[in-house]
């Protein structure tokens, strides 16, 4: 599976459903899942991990791509979709990965060369974005050689 190949979006929508339903949120409420498609057809997912020192509280698709490092994952991302809301309201609307998550999942797309797709899913919608146009002229690896 490379970049531009067919995948089930709503199983990796679904995924990332799943995930934000195990979020930790207790203090903001905000519950957000990640998953990511490796070309191999893995799905690797995460959810946000708040901390009473606010500060410290990872979100979603941090925790998705620190676990796909840990694993060894060094690239072969080919799309990463994004769910999440308030969670007596989870999915009501859209939700887009925040600037350091952007720079995050850039940093895993980048080791591979790829260009992935990042779907936003509500329940009635799903919108679909490349990472390059969330964060044009992204700073990456390759700037350090």
């Amino acid at each position: 599976m490379t970049a531009g190949t067919p995948f089930d979006r709503a199983e990796l929508v679904a995924a990332a459903r799943l995930a934000a339903a195990r979020a930790y949120a207790p203090y903001s409420r905000f519950h957000v899942g990640a998953a990511l498609l490796f070309d191999d057809g893995e799905i690797v997912t995460g959810a946000n991990v708040e901390n009473a020192s606010y500060g410290l509280s990872l979100c979603a698709e941090t925790v998705a791509c620190a676990i796909a490092a840990q694993a060894g994952r060094r690239g072969g991302l080919v799309a990463v979709a994004v769910f999440g809301g308030l969670e007596d309201r989870l999915g009501e609307s859209m939700v887009t990965p925040c600037g350091r998550c952007r720079q995050v999942i850039t940093e895993l797309a980048q080791l591979g060369g790829t260009d992935p797709l990042v779907l936003c899913a509500s329940h009635d919608e799903t919108g679909e974005f490349r990472l390059s146009a969330l964060l044009p002229r992204a700073f990456g690896p390759a700037n350090l050689t």
